[in-house]
């Protein structure tokens, strides 16, 4: 029995969306949600792509729409593990903790950390 494991090239490419969704989640939260004067700005009617992802993370955080879609994604990946459905997880896992659903992305964390000892799809 081979547990599942994700290939070299694979392991590289999730790296890429793992830092790729941290750094977003980052910058986001400090240089957008955090910051005073954009929220200020985007209060007073400001119009440009910084407010409407500020609104848009803002409305997505109210419903716990990381936290959920992370768990979701993970409990699927649990039952079938594949490389592809490992970084569906991990994209909203990485936002979700940085994003304030740390609850159910940290559970959704745990799910796909406690996926790597499931077997490996049969081949074929």
């Amino acid at each position: 029995m081979h547990l599942y494991l994700p290939s070299a090239r694979a392991t590289n490419f999730l790296l890429i969306v793992g830092f790729g969704a941290i750094g977003y989640a980052l910058y986001m939260r400090y240089m957008a949600i955090e910051q005073t004067a954009v929220g200020l700005a985007c209060a007073a009617g400001l119009d440009t792509w910084l407010c409407a992802s500020r609104k848009l993370l803002i409305l997505l955080y109210q419903h716990a729409a990381f936290g959920w879609a992370a768990l979701v994604v993970a409990a699927i990946h649990l039952l079938r593990p594949s490389s592809v459905m490992f970084a569906l997880a991990l994209a909203p896992i990485c936002l979700g903790l940085v994003l304030y659903n740390t609850g159910l992305a940290a559970i959704a964390a745990g799910l796909l950390v406690l996926s790597l000892a499931r077997p490996a799809p049969a081949a074929g």
